[in-house]
């Protein structure tokens, strides 16, 4: 029997869509499959809790391409397809009717999945998770219905989600574990300024709290009753406590799996034929010289591009410094780089931030692990040229406005910029 040819990708998001459009555009012309659980046509995330959710984007926006695109280019889209497991020996996935599909390559877009709440009442009719542009429509009615609703988790979803809330005029309760929002991610210093953003608009941010029970009445959401028994009204929940990646298939098939589907710089799993990229990647990076997973916008477009090249045999590997960006009220910011929980030594602020028009800095040992730019903008690439330079600099400069950011790196000129 001669060989299979195509090429399967499984997973029909962002990042699909874009594998299937590199390899299109790199010259393949043989068949390319694209198996999707939802049955609607790949679309973005971002706008799920931005644009779209505040109503200020169409749904046509959210999408990658439009269904044209897909019948023009020969990708055999497959909706509401669920592959159920993966074959490396035969190069064949199976679906949920039974059938088996053929691969030579074969790229893993699975995604990541929200963490559900493990408490009473979470099943509730009213709680919600955003993950799926369905999510998106339900929490938008929510906000037309309710008068207030209650947010568990304030990371991005759920700060995003709460903005566009107040947005809607609905009163918000934000209920967060840690001290401050954001806290792992961004680190005290630059935190205090998301928790003082919220409350400005009229957030009752509860920090330090725990959630034992999400109250309902008549079998939908009425509240969330806390660990000191204090009960919170709301008329709706959204849940936003960190997502999981979708790794089942992976481990199922004997692939390496770690914080998601373990992967090398060119985004091959420890199968030769069997690639990974997106939120499921647990991704070697060469210039950090760590495997790290990035649950971004920026890396499901881009990642996918270079998994596509390797498996086409181009001599590619994944080197871009995470990016991501959020618009929450008249605050307007993007991330360029990566920093570990606690794993900076100082913060550097350029800029005001009673303001909220600033640049701030992470550094360990003097060198820029990551620069975060509020309203403040065109300065994405030389953050991205400082963080990868890996040179020390003066931080004292650096917090100097006066200083462009492309002159930090080298010898200051003779007038000491």
């Amino acid at each position: 029997m001669a060989a299979n040819t195509g090429l399967v990708i499984v997973g029909a998001g962002q990042a699909g869509a874009k594998a299937a459009q590199t390899l299109r555009e790199e010259g393949f012309d043989g068949p390319i499959v694209l198996f999707g659980e939802e049955n609607q046509h790949p679309y973005e995330r971002p706008p799920l809790s931005k644009g779209y959710l505040l109503g200020k984007e169409e749904r046509e926006t959210v999408y990658v391409h439009p269904p044209q695109w897909y019948i023009k280019h020969d990708i055999d889209l497959r909706l509401g397809a669920t592959v159920t497991a993966i074959d490396p020996a035969g190069h064949e996935v199976t679906l949920a009717d039974g059938s088996r599909i053929g691969y030579a390559k074969l790229l893993l877009t699975t995604g990541s999945s929200p963490r559900r709440l493990p408490v009473p009442g979470a099943d509730l009719e009213g709680v919600h998770y955003l993950r799926r542009l369905a999510d998106s429509d339900r929490i938008k009615e929510a906000f037309r219905s309710a008068s207030r609703i209650a947010v568990i988790g304030a990371g991005w979803i759920g700060l995003e989600t709460a903005a566009a809330a107040r947005a809607a005029g609905v009163e918000v309760t934000v209920l967060e574990t840690a001290e401050l929002p954001l806290l792992r991610v961004l680190g005290r210093e630059v935190s205090q300024i998301f928790a003082a953003l919220h409350t400005d608009h009229g957030v009752d941010l509860r920090c330090g709290v725990q959630v034992a029970e999400i109250t309902g009445d008549a079998g939908r959401a009425s509240g969330v009753l806390l660990g000191d028994g204090s009960r919170i009204g709301a008329d709706a929940v959204i849940v936003g406590v960190g997502v999981t990646p979708n790794t089942q298939l992976a481990t199922a098939a004997g692939l390496d799996v770690g914080n998601g589907i373990r992967v090398d710089a060119d985004l091959r799993t420890s199968h030769p034929d069997i690639y990974a990229a997106g939120d499921v990647a647990d991704a070697f990076h060469p210039l950090l010289g760590r495997h790290i997973r990035v649950e971004h916008w920026a890396n499901a477009l881009n990642q996918p591009q270079v998994a596509a090249k390797a498996m086409l045999g181009r001599g590619v590997m994944y080197d871009r410094i995470p990016y991501f960006f959020t618009d929450q009220y008249d605050l307007g910011m993007e991330y360029t780089g990566y920093v570990e929980p606690g794993g900076y030594d100082q913060v550097v602020f350029r800029g005001r931030t009673d303001t909220r028009e600033f640049i701030a800095f992470w550094l360990a040992e003097g060198r820029v692990l990551a620069g975060m730019n509020v309203n403040v903008w065109d300065v994405t690439d030389p953050l991205r040229a400082l963080v990868t330079s890996g040179e020390p600099v003066d931080p004292t400069r650096l917090a100097d406005p006066d200083v462009p950011l492309s002159g930090l790196l080298g010898r200051p000129d003779s007038t000491g910029r």
